[in-house]
């Protein structure tokens, strides 16, 4: 018996069919949400390629949504960024057009940035205060609203960190702003996602296939995160080779860093061999989770799922190889980026379908 039939011996069909109805508007509310996370990703990583984040040195919640709009207030603004080492090491003698076109990205990325609350916050309040939530969806909604909230703040954190003895942002920090946006973009997956019908998959065949799911998606995010600290060293364009670095699979000097553990976070050949490595080792695992899933669930939904996850995973390495061999040219390395979050969005979306929906309240 499939949930959906318990919940109506439970609940009176009309009821049940309003509950239908407001989970369909939720799911379709979280989807532009998530659509507009990952425009919000890949306009990031456009940002880092074209070393536009620092181009506004303050952080102006509310008075930041308007741009300049006279010569005298783009000047204020340009004035503001050649007191920064990034101008003054790096953009010594930029024209003020030349600003302009980094200002513009930067500009883009916040307002985006604010934009995505609107969307969210405002249809939350109106769903919540027309009883179209019930009353489980209330928390792990308004959490995943004070976790954007936070976001904005750790995005600031993560443009100070460039505005004084650096002439860009710390990697560390950028690693930590890309993850909590793809967290944010994974949370609201699994919600609507738990949101949906039962795909009608058997609960006794889907059962052992968590285990490794579960595995895939940590390890995604284990990967996104090397490639924030890839993109904050700017290790992509540096051993432009595949599949040797520096002319080994596993070159000598990795790890070579005292004390070992800065190697993993500031030494440009062992991030970018982390992330070779971890690479390989998602391709493996989402195509051993295939193999499961044929062998234990043959012409389920969770083994078609899990096939198409790991043919993205596989187009997506396809995608890095080329960034890395092209050395780093915008339009690929955004695919790549954008290859990411659509790579979790799978993962996640796979990962809660093999549980049971979220079930109806009365």
């Amino acid at each position: 018996m499939t949930d959906s039939v318990e919940v109506a011996g439970t609940i009176a069909p009309a009821k049940l069919r309003d509950r239908r109805r407001d989970r369909a508007l939720i799911r379709a509310w979280l989807g532009a949400v998530i659509v507009m996370i990952i425009a919000m990703i890949v306009v990031g990583g456009a940002t880092r390629l074209t070393n536009s984040g620092l181009s506004i040195t303050e952080w102006k919640p509310i008075h930041g949504v308007i741009p300049p709009l006279n010569l005298s207030e783009w000047q204020e603004e340009f004035t503001k960024y050649q007191q920064i080492p990034q101008y003054q090491q790096l953009n010594k003698g930029m024209s003020l057009d030349a600003f302009k076109a980094i200002f513009w990205w930067e500009w883009g990325h916040r307002l985006l940035g604010r934009l995505i609350g609107v969307v969210f916050f405002l249809p939350l309040l109106f769903f919540w205060f027309t009883g179209r939530i019930e009353r489980k969806l209330v928390p792990p909604l308004v959490g995943l609203f004070v976790l954007g909230g936070l976001q904005g703040g750790v995005g600031w954190w993560m443009v100070a960190s460039g505005l004084v003895n650096r002439v860009d942002v710390s990697q560390y920090r950028l690693a930590t702003h890309l993850v909590i946006a793809c967290l944010i973009l994974a949370a609201a997956v699994w919600i609507r996602r738990g949101l949906a019908p039962s795909d009608g998959d058997a609960p006794a065949a889907t059962a052992p296939l968590k285990g490794m799911a579960t595995f895939l998606v940590v390890l995604v995010f284990v990967q996104i995160f090397l490639g924030g600290l890839v993109a904050g060293l700017d290790a992509g364009f540096t051993y432009n080779t595949w599949p040797l670095i520096d002319g080994a699979i596993i070159p000598s000097r990795v790890y070579q860093y005292d004390p070992m553990w800065r190697s993993v976070f500031e030494d440009v050949m062992t991030v970018q061999f982390d992330h070779r490595m971890v690479a390989y080792l998602l391709l493996v695992g989402a195509l051993v989770h295939a193999f499961q899933t044929f062998r234990l669930a043959r012409g389920s939904r969770a083994a078609r799922r899990a096939r198409h996850l790991a043919v993205l995973v596989l187009a997506q390495a396809g995608l890095g190889i080329a960034t890395l061999l092209l050395v780093v040219p915008i339009d690929v390395a955004l695919t790549h980026q954008f290859g990411a979050a659509v790579v979790l969005i799978a993962a996640v979306s796979h990962r809660r379908a093999l549980s049971s929906p979220i079930p109806i309240d009365d």
